[in-house]
């Protein structure tokens, strides 16, 4: 195609979204072109250019999806899909950069396009890095060729932790003369023409005594491989050649030039042997002296080391750091630097310390530049303009800045040796984002970063031997992340191909398990089938950008009219949290003060909902004007903002074309601030992280979470919920988290939000029941009121468990839900354990079962509004989770959280606050969480879905202001204080008069209440009563037509599909449904 000339066609992937738009800026700059026409580029949220470029550079996972969203890479294609036009005809060449970086979208791609070259042969595969190990991947390629681009580098001197301590020690030396500024330790490998004539020199010198040669090209090349080069037949070095002649002047200047005494010839012998052998005494004695200094020095090293290590030996020492930029600015005057750290902490560390140097301090004189992933676009692109003159520029930088950009003024580069990486433990299934070593691929090319326009300098804070011991390369990320996302991908690439043969195809495979652990997860959301075949539903949550368990919760979000917090929810579990860590600790107890303001908006808490009430208060912030005054004050990052505001508005398009939600989505959001379901939409979007909170212990040690496999871990201190769990005392709410994570700090959860039972019984993989257990005295392990309202219990002990399932299996005649009103242990995934009544639990599973047909058919039919009988089990479950919400989850004290307002002095960017204020909270984000972006039309409207709660079924005014979940409310006080939502599935230990709450609750009686009230059992209607009474309001709820399959047996003396005492109610796996 191209070689008959015709137009080239080429995508370029690289690894990250600067490097695609500095390199698309580089090549248009050298063809003299603006970005756009020719060449182009492509990330997420931002595109220049069109199909009529002829360069096209972009990210991994943008080419991916090209590829699966064509059907390319099928392990049997038909000749139809062979001849079919689609993007992948009319591209002349696909080059994969840098892919020595091994992410793990590139090593998908190569897998992909590996089966893909032979149906496309005019296709020309490019694989480039300067650090890749090139053998393997021609290998992988079935021997394709290797072609070497030296390219010209300047040299660079490379300096490790015993140069670098003996620099800041010495300050009074200037360690930047000419003598060693531009000095290379590794420079470009020596040409076959050059070895020859090495050859052909050492060999008169040797031989003939003809020195001349051999000097020369030892005076002129002037590098370190000519001074230590051995001869290819007998490994005589130069120096060996002149010691071996008696040459002591000539000796002593290679010495001086660094050569290496400790090199041996072919026949074992050294340049000190050869100069004894020879009897020149002279050329022996410099030779043994040079050795002599050698070693004294490498005792000094030595001890510098070792007692620098004893202080400083696994973390990023910022004051060493502080101290080399100080000598390197006082012994030159310009030249920017590089400096390479892991992570954000560590650059907020060390610009912090830099602010209070003295050296640093005068803005007209240094530049500092933070580089890191978080940073947007346009700020990114500061680093690449040169500084006015007499101002230095100081970029501190993770490794995003190793690859594909050039900064063309670095002369010097310092590197941490550290870098963050997270990796997954696919047998305790947990993830760990901690510091680790670089490999020596890294190292290369950080230090490779000073040598791109003139010479330079790395300092390396890590010493020789360290060095030597780095891996070669880093583990791909393909063996060290979870890879639900890459396994549901390989289904909508090709259905019929197993996931594991697939992923047995990519350069190197995951472990098994982590195989297995994916394919679990992807059938307990119902994505796959048991036999591993692609559902509906997984076809639908593969087409989002998203997480599949997350794809779930927006689908699940949609049918509960509640989007727009979760579409935040999304996207910011795809990207990161907003909100920054300051450095000062009176700064940090504003900043935590500030995250608990802002979740209070939704009942607080919950970190998730922090999330979600700081971008609706940015948003709004935004609107008015006050976008920076409100990041400032509440310690939001602006640019993860925007990036979130950019990335919904993505998700909202890919929801919009999948028919999921109409374009105009105004009413997609209704229930938006109802705290009840959106805790539930939070559980669809976190299952299975499902915990128990304990109460510490011991006094003063750190909260710990209980995890569904009997583990226990740490609750990190900058969760909400720290100072929770130092409350409790009996009691252990419910949390969801989002990933248990190993860091430097240990095992820990950061994220987590405490829940009600009602929403885990919702999406739950499975759900048993048991009799309910009492001894003779009438107290057993899970305690009856006497009121007959039902307290929760813990199973305590091993020995508990095995009696409630030993219990299960007794008496096999009786039928546990005999009775409406028989009390039933509900086991939860076999390991959390509720009291409830068998009414309510046999209503509660129906409801389980008819969310999983309407997920199934928004799934089949996204454009169509769900059935009567389905529509009416949404609105009833919608009115559940709310009732379950208002009457549950409550706050801190009015008092309490203002007085931590005031403390943390966030409440003086309120104008006119006065004590008055205190009565009602009144504050910065209380003005900005009053916006109408979920205020309710007079009418739904028309729209292609049904919404649960329309205008007639909101919750009524008057029973909102009995809310105990706003602060606001008159009524607030009087709710007693408590984390579970009151209804009769109690969870363990509860309060010690828990309120139930109806689930199908008369909506015109709930207008005269004002909050529920404790009642008698004289006072209370008999069960019977409330039946008739509900279905007498609310027909749609009474007894489902006998067709329903889901609700076989439901009648006044058996309830459901339940059988026995003791069975499960699991839902199968891969149902289409979850």
């Amino acid at each position: 195609m191209w070689g008959k000339g015709e137009a080239c066609k080429i995508i370029c992937t690289q690894p990250r979204r600067i490097s695609a738009t500095s390199v698309s800026e580089r090549i248009s700059y050298e063809r003299g072109e603006n970005v756009g026409s020719d060449v182009g580029y492509k990330i997420r949220l931002e595109s220049k250019g069109g199909r009529h470029s002829s360069i096209v550079l972009c990210t991994n996972g943008i080419l991916l999806r090209v590829l699966i969203s064509e059907g390319l890479g099928k392990l049997t294609m038909d000749a139809s899909e062979k001849s079919r036009k689609n993007v992948v005809s009319d591209l002349t060449h696909i080059i994969v950069d840098e892919v020595h970086e091994r992410d793990r979208f590139s090593d998908f791609i190569l897998a992909i396009l590996r089966d893909l070259l032979p149906t496309y042969p005019h296709l020309r595969l490019i694989l480039m890095s300067a650090t890749i190990d090139a053998e393997r991947f021609s290998k992988y390629f079935g021997g394709c060729p290797i072609i070497s681009v030296p390219g010209f580098t300047f040299p660079v001197k490379n300096l490790y932790l015993e140069d670098v301590l003996s620099i800041v020690k010495s300050s009074e030396e200037n360690h930047l003369d000419d003598s060693t500024v531009g000095a290379s330790d590794e420079e470009t490998e020596l040409t076959e023409e050059d070895k020859l004539s090495l050859d052909e020199a050492i060999h008169l010198a040797w031989l003939n005594e003809e020195f001349d040669p051999l000097l020369e090209l030892v005076a002129s090349e002037g590098s370190s491989q000519i001074y230590n080069y051995q001869h290819s037949l007998t490994g005589l070095s130069p120096l060996m050649v002149l010691a071996g002649k008696g040459r002591v002047s000539d000796v002593c200047m290679l010495l001086s030039f660094g050569a290496m005494c400790e090199l041996q010839a072919k026949d074992g012998m050294t340049a000190l042997e050869m100069a004894e052998r020879g009897e020149h005494k002279e050329t022996a004695e410099a030779i043994r002296k040079h050795l002599e200094s050698s070693m004294s020095n490498s005792k000094e090293e030595q001890r510098l080391i070792g007692k620098y290590l004893a202080k400083n030996s696994n973390s990023v020492d910022v004051a060493l750091i502080d101290l080399l930029l100080g000598k390197i600015c006082l012994d030159s005057k310009e030249g920017a630097i590089l400096v390479f750290l892991p992570g954000w902490d560590d650059i907020s560390k060390t610009r912090e310390r830099l602010s209070i140097n003295p050296i640093f301090k005068d803005a007209s004189k240094f530049l500092i530049i933070s580089l890191h992933s978080m940073v947007p676009s346009k700020e990114q692109k500061k680093v690449f303009k040169r500084p006015p003159s007499g101002c230095r520029k100081i970029i501190l930088s993770t490794n995003i800045a190793e690859t594909a950009i050039t900064i063309d003024d670095v002369v010097y580069v310092i590197d941490s040796g550290w870098m963050k990486e997270k990796s997954y433990d696919p047998y305790r299934n947990v993830s760990t984002f901690q510091s680790s070593w670089i490999s020596k691929a890294s190292a290369k090319q950080r230090e490779g970063r000073a040598g791109r326009c003139q010479p330079g300098i790395c300092y390396h804070l890590y010493s020789k031997v360290r060095a030597s011991s780095l891996p070669d390369f880093q583990v791909p990320e393909i063996k060290r992340m979870p890879i639900e996302e890459l396994c549901l991908q390989v289904k909508l690439l090709d259905p019929n191909c197993r996931i594991e043969d697939f992923l047995q195809k990519t350069l190197d495979p995951p472990v098994f398990d982590t195989i297995r652990n994916a394919i679990l997860v992807l059938q307990d959301i119902g994505a796959l089938s048991l036999d591993e075949k692609l559902t509906e539903l997984g076809e639908k949550l593969g087409s989002l950008p998203v997480h599949p368990v997350t794809s779930k919760m927006l689908i699940f979000a949609i049918l509960m009219n509640c989007l727009d917090p979760a579409l935040t929810l999304a996207c910011a579990s795809d990207y990161k949290d907003p909100f920054t860590l300051p450095m000062l600790p009176s700064e940090r107890k504003k900043a935590a003060a500030a995250k608990a303001e802002l979740a209070s908006l939704y009942g607080g808490h919950s970190d998730q909902l922090a999330v979600v009430a700081a971008f609706n208060c940015w948003k709004n912030a935004k609107r008015r004007g006050q976008e920076a005054r409100f990041c400032s004050n509440y310690h939001i990052s602006p640019s993860t903002m925007s990036m979130l505001f950019g990335m919904r508005r993505q998700l909202e398009m890919e929801l919009v074309q999948n028919g999921f939600i109409p374009e105009d989505i105004s009413t997609c959001s209704l229930n938006a601030r109802d705290p009840g379901i959106l805790h539930a939409v939070l559980v669809a979007g976190l299952y299975p992280m499902v915990g128990r909170l304990l109460p510490p212990q011991k006094k003063g040690k750190r909260a710990v979470v209980e995890t569904g496999s009997g583990g226990r871990v740490l609750l990190h201190r900058q969760s909400l919920n720290f100072e929770l769990s130092h409350k409790l005392t009996d009691n252990c709410p419910l949390i969801v988290y989002d990933e248990i994570t190993r860091g430097d700090g240990g095992t820990h959860i950061r994220n987590c939000t405490v829940v009600g039972p009602l929403p885990l019984l919702m999406v739950a993989k499975e759900i048993a029941v048991a009799p309910a257990k009492e001894n003779d005295n009438g107290k057993g392990d899970i305690v009856n009121d006497t009121d007959g309202n039902d307290e929760a219990g813990v199973v305590e002990t091993v020995e508990d468990k095995m009696d409630i399932e030993n219990r299960s299996n007794e008496q096999p005649e009786e039928m546990i839900m005999s009775s409406p009103d028989n009390s039933v242990t509900v086991v939860v995934d076999r390991w959390l354990y509720f009291w409830s009544k068998a009414l309510d639990i046999a209503q509660l599973y129906c409801l389980r079962e008819r969310l999983s047909a309407a997920i199934l058919f928004k799934v089949k039919h996204p454009n169509k509004v769900l059935p009567p009988v389905l529509g009416a089990s949404m609105h009833a479950l919608a009115c559940i989770l709310s009732y379950d919400g208002l009457t549950g989850i409550s706050l801190e004290s009015v008092e309490m959280l203002t007085t931590m307002v005031d403390a943390t002095e966030i409440s003086n960017f309120v104008p006119g606050r006065s004590n008055e204020t205190h009565k009602k909270v009144s504050s910065f984000h209380r003005s900005l969480s009053n916006y109408n972006d979920f205020t309710v039309p007079e009418s739904s409207g028309t729209s292609n879905l049904n919404h649960p709660f329309s205008q007639n079924f909101l919750p009524p005014a008057d029973f909102r202001a009995a809310n105990p979940s706003d602060p606001s409310s008159p009524n607030f006080r009087a709710f007693p204080n408590s984390v579970y939502a009151r209804s009769t599935l109690q969870p363990h230990r509860e309060q010690e008069h828990p309120q139930p709450a109806k689930p199908f609750q008369d909506q015109n009686a709930t207008q005269q209440q004002h909050a529920p009230e404790h009642k008698t059992r004289k006072q209370r209607k008999s069960r019977r009563e409330r039946k008739a009474a509900q279905q007498q309001k609310h027909p749609q709820l009474q007894k489902p037509p006998s067709g329903d399959p889901s609700l076989n047996g439901y009648g006044l003396s058996t309830y459901g599909p339940y059988g026995l005492r003791g069975i499960s109610l699991k839902r199968p796996r891969g149902n289409g449904a979850g």
